[in-house]
């Protein structure tokens, strides 16, 4: 089983807790991302780079990702494919996505792109708090649990 990143937008301290986890427990880890990204020394972690354009790393990971492996990404029309196909999407702040609740994230999203698109300033999302990074560690850590 692999590992998927959703590279271009993941905190550093996600992608640390990752590269731990994937030398720890020898699982292989593909960073895919439009620009270069720098990864550790290791046989289990790669990046990819693909070209700059809308969704072309998310169309990378969707074509290569396979049933039962895991996506990181807070992308939720990512999320909602990779599931499609039968993958496990988890957030970088630790929310699984699931059968259940990606299509109320996909209609909240839409939502709110409607807002913007209309200037309403919605704001962005909170920093990266440490429960969220804890909470990350946790599901990816239940994940890596479930594959051995």
């Amino acid at each position: 089983m692999k590992i998927w990143v959703d590279a271009d937008a993941c905190p550093v301290v996600i992608k640390e807790i990752l590269f731990r986890a994937a030398d720890r427990t020898e699982t292989p880890l593909t960073l895919v991302a439009n620009q270069p990204i720098r990864v550790p020394g290791s046989r289990f972690i790669k990046s990819i780079q693909v070209a700059s354009g809308f969704d072309v790393a998310d169309d990378e990971i969707v074509k290569r990702a396979e049933a039962g492996e895991l996506v990181i990404t807070n992308d939720i029309p990512l999320a909602a494919e990779v599931i499609e196909k039968g993958c496990i999407a988890l957030s970088t702040r630790g929310e699984l996505f699931t059968e259940d609740n990606i299509k109320a994230r996909l209609n909240m999203r839409d939502f709110l792109d409607t807002l913007r698109s209309s200037g309403i300033e919605s704001g962005g999302p909170p920093a990266l708090s440490q429960s969220d990074r804890q909470q990350f560690a946790n599901q990816l850590d239940k994940w890596l649990a479930s594959k051995r």
